[in-house]
This record gives C-alpha cells, structure tokens and sequence, in this order.
C-alpha cells in the first residue's frame, strides 16, 4: 500500500512503513498522522506480517508536527487525533523498529523512542524542540522520556530543547544501535528479520512486560510475568522444547496449540 505521504513496502515478514515528505523533512500533517496510524492497523491484521521499520524519505527521519492553520478546529480535537497515533504505535502487538538517519526531532523523536529498538546512523541529529516553538512536549515524550533516562535528564533535554547527537543519544540510552551510515538499513533489516523470526507472542509479550514493570510492584510483575508463561506454554514454548531436545531450529508460529483446541493465533 501506498499513501500520499505514507507508503508501506513488504519483504517476507517484514514491512516498512516510510514516511514519505522529504521536502518538508517528513514533518506530518495531521492527515498524514491518520495515514501512518491507518497503515499500522493494516500491517496488525496481516499475519504474515511479523516485524515493522518505521523510516523516513529523502535522508531525515521525521521533523515532527507540520504546523497547520485550520478554521474551526480546536485544538484539543486535533490532539487527541495526533495521541491515537502514539497510542497505536505504542500499544502495536508485533515488533516495531525505528531506522533514524538525518534528523529526528520534536513529535519525530517521540515517534521512534515509542518503537520497540531504534537504530540510528552515527550522523543522526535529535531534539525535543517543542520549547523553542513556544510549546510543551507531546506524542508521549512526557511518558517515555522519564522511564529512559530519569527525570533530570528528560527535563534537561525537553526544557532546553538543546541538539543531541547520535553518540550521546546512544549513551543516554535513546538509541538502541548505532550504525554508520553506509550499513544503517542493513543492520535495521538484519534486526528486523530476527525479531521477525522469534516466538511473536512471547517476544510481544516481553516487551509490554519490560514496559508496566515500572510502574509495577515487584508482586504484581511476578503475577503478569506468570500470566504471559501460561500463555506461551500453549503456543510457541511445547515446539521449543521439542526442537531443543532433537537438536533442530524451532518453527515459531504463534499458534495456539493446546491439545484438542481449535489451532488459532493467539494474537
């Protein structure tokens, strides 16, 4: 599929969703919000589909927010469309990766720390710049920001709204891998097609497990984390085992398999 500024690519079990205004450096409309929150609700029914890259055309990842002027429209309406997107992609239950080269900034930067891991050539520029725009952060930033590096560096980073590099974003935890930027898309697809070919409901799992653990106690993470065992012990886990033992590659199907039930994902 393929929008006027959003267009999505298959390979395998791999999609990647592009977000397509390189002359406005990716910043996005809110039509073009609504298109990649419709793109990703595509690529959740698919089931073949098993891991997503999110990048941007032309060299920059994604600006942010493009400013738009329009009569009649408050501004809590336009919001509240722009924080569907981030809950969808937040809340997305197959592996998201972020593949940032150029520049990332504001509601752009957001957007990649709410993927699962974000890959970032080595020339990569990051900002939360709201404040020199005379705004406050959004698109999650006042949720996830915190949880990655403390309060004291996120309020640092978004108060100021100084340009981060690619090497201290990594060093502050906001950039999973570092790449050069020759091998940016290599290594993004080489995690990709990993992530692609794990246990999907365990590895979904995981990581909605990593990120209510830190609002949770330590006896409600050891109930949710039981929970999620249970699951996996009817899907992908009995394989598992079997492989282990016969000293062959697991099959990963994330399929309900308890003995007399009807196949179905569990997804």
């Amino acid at each position: 599929m393929s929008g006027d500024t959003v267009s999505v690519t298959r390979d395998g079990a791999v999609a990647t969703v592009t977000l397509n205004r390189p002359a406005r450096m990716n910043a996005l409309t809110l039509d073009a919000f609504v298109e990649f929150e419709d793109a990703l609700r595509v690529l959740e029914a698919e089931r073949d589909i098993r891991a997503v890259i999110v990048t941007g055309a032309g060299g920059n990842f994604c600006t942010g927010a493009d400013v738009e002027r329009r009569t009649g429209q408050h501004p809590l309406d336009r919001m509240r469309t722009i924080n569907s997107v981030a809950a969808t992609l937040a809340e997305f239950p197959k592996p998201v990766i972020a593949q940032v080269e150029g520049y990332a900034v504001g509601a752009g930067w957001n957007l990649a720390l709410l993927c699962d891991l974000v890959v970032a050539s080595t020339t990569a520029k990051f900002s939360q710049i709201f404040a020199k725009r005379g705004l406050s952060v959004d698109f999650g930033g006042s949720w996830v920001l915190p949880r990655l590096v403390g309060l004291h560096q996120a309020k640092r980073l978004v108060m100021l709204a100084d340009m981060v590099d690619a090497a201290e974003a990594h060093a502050l935890g906001l950039v999973s891998v570092l790449a050069e930027p020759s091998e940016l898309r290599t290594v993004t697809q080489d995690l990709a097609r990993r992530l692609a070919a794990g246990p999907p409901v365990a590895v979904t799992q995981s990581a909605r497990l990593l990120e209510q653990g830190s609002s949770s106690s330590l006896r409600e993470a050891l109930d949710n984390e039981a929970r999620a065992q249970a699951v996996n012990f009817a899907t992908d886990a009995p394989d598992a085992f079997r492989a282990f033992a016969l000293k062959r590659p697991p099959a990963f199907t994330g399929e309900w398999v308890v003995p007399g039930a009807t196949t179905a994902s569990v997804r």
